[in-house]
């Protein structure tokens, strides 16, 4: 719960996705000093579905790796196919 609360305070934001991913991983590493941390936002854009294009169901996926998924490759794999389920 305490993580949603993180990302809905940076989700709130006008922002870049990519931004906000970057921000949240930050926010973690400096609260819990992890060995690392691994971030996937997918998000469906308002802007996207409703505005403009008006493209149904698509989403924006974003990633953000710091300490140990960053530096060990079949790490960081392991995380995005734990995603993939």
């Amino acid at each position: 719960s305490k993580i949603a609360r993180v990302v809905e305070i940076f989700g709130k934001r006008l922002q870049t996705q990519e931004t906000m991913t970057a921000q949240i991983a930050d926010c973690i590493t400096d609260a819990l000093n992890p060995a690392g941390v691994a971030i996937l936002v997918d998000a469906k854009h308002q802007c996207m579905t409703t505005r403009g294009v008006h493209h149904k169901n698509v989403a924006t996926i974003t990633t953000q790796f710091t300490g140990v998924f960053k530096t060990d490759k079949d790490l960081r794999n392991r995380f995005l196919r734990f995603c993939e389920q």
